[in-house]
């Protein structure tokens, strides 16, 4: 195999969404990772409901025996709760990063992608991507390969409009699941999270502002979460990544583009970094089947505002204590208004329902 239509550096979830894509598209691909599969990834490992619609866009369905339902979402605080289910009867699903990347690994092979594993790309030319000495040729070249993407950097690519970093730390305790709720705890300076995946394993991640904050030492700072972990024992060892709202000028130049958290990511508060990836995906598909890239850029920065207005609102309540109790006192007296807001996040409502909302969130804080 000398030459290929498109060509994605990068075998993680986005990389092989991007290939599923093209292949259903009837365009020849080829998937290079330095990596050996399946690659593990620290996240929070929930699927939004609008995450789920992507994949089956992709002709990819989870088997039930390999994730868990999430049927809404949790707010936990300073001795108060609040929860909002999922609009609609589609629930969301939790599932471990690797079962997620074995399964997209079978869809992609199963329609025909070449998969190079273990075969680090070196770099790239106009139509060209080097292995070592191994050269191939490829119309489209997508760069897949993460938030320290050597292709943006290769293809000129890197400037950001903004970015505002954390950090984020995951582990598995073996533990009963206690809810079907996507639960996010907020403390003073982190936030932790918690879903099931299995029917004996929970997925527990934290983030926050501070490299030296490890999990152990965050989840003292919430006692809600602490309390249900007291006693458990990890199934798996501390897994640490960065999380941000990272916004680039361009995600493509010439015949390259980029995908994934490659092409800026959201704060892994919103749990919409897979989901944005595979609806990504389909839209890069459309226009490399079309041969221009140039419609990639709107689509791309269309998909991510509602992820990226959503974080911002979210993170707004980060170091505030006080805002956030009077927030989670609002809700639990007008859940319709969790309930709004939850429907905006997953995109089943518009934004000018948020303005009324806001109007809503401002007497209850006036109030609460």
């Amino acid at each position: 195999m000398n030459s290929t239509d498109v060509f994605v550096i990068g075998g993680g979830p986005a990389g092989l969404a991007a290939a599923i894509a093209a292949r259903q598209r009837g365009l020849r691909v080829v998937v290079a990772d330095g990596a050996r599969p399946p690659i593990d990834k620290a996240c929070g490992e929930a699927l939004m409901p609008d995450a789920i619609t992507a994949l089956e866009g992709l002709g990819v369905t989870i088997p039930a025996a390999e994730a868990c339902r999430l049927r809404g979402v949790r707010f936990l605080g300073s001795g108060l709760s609040a929860e909002a289910a999922f609009p609609g009867s589609d629930p969301g699903l939790s599932i471990r990063r690797t079962a997620l990347h074995r399964i997209l690994i079978e869809r992609a092979e199963g329609l025909g992608v070449d998969l190079l594993w273990q075969s680090a790309v070196t770099g790239i030319a106009s139509q060209e991507v080097r292995l070592g000495k191994r050269t191939i040729r490829a119309r489209w070249i997508i760069g897949a390969d993460g938030v320290n993407s050597r292709v943006r950097r290769w293809a000129n690519l890197d400037a950001q409009s903004r970015t505002n970093l954390r950090y984020a730390f995951r582990r598995h305790y073996r533990v009963p699941p206690w809810t079907d709720r996507m639960e996010i705890y907020w403390g003073e300076h982190v936030q932790g999270y918690a879903t099931a995946v299995s029917s004996e394993q929970v997925c527990v991640a934290v983030a926050s502002h501070n490299p030296e904050l490890r999990l152990e030492e965050s989840l003292r700072a919430l006692p809600e979460l602490n309390s249900r972990l007291r006693g458990a024992e990890t199934a798996s060892t501390e897994r640490g990544a960065s999380s941000a709202n990272r916004e680039l000028r361009r995600v493509w130049r010439g015949n390259v583009a980029l995908i994934g958290d490659a092409s800026g990511t959201v704060d892994a508060i919103t749990g919409e970094g897979l989901g944005l990836s595979f609806s990504q995906a389909a839209v890069l598909a459309s226009c490399l089947s079309s041969g221009n890239l140039a419609g990639y850029q709107e689509a791309h920065r269309r998909l991510a505002r509602r992820p990226l207005l959503m974080a911002r609102l979210m993170l707004a309540l980060d170091g505030r204590p006080k805002l956030q109790r009077r927030i989670l006192q609002i809700f639990r007296k007008r859940p319709e208004i969790f309930r709004r807001m939850l429907a905006l996040h997953i995109g089943t409502i518009s934004p000018f329902h948020l303005a009324l909302d806001g109007l809503a969130l401002g007497w209850g804080l006036l109030t609460a």
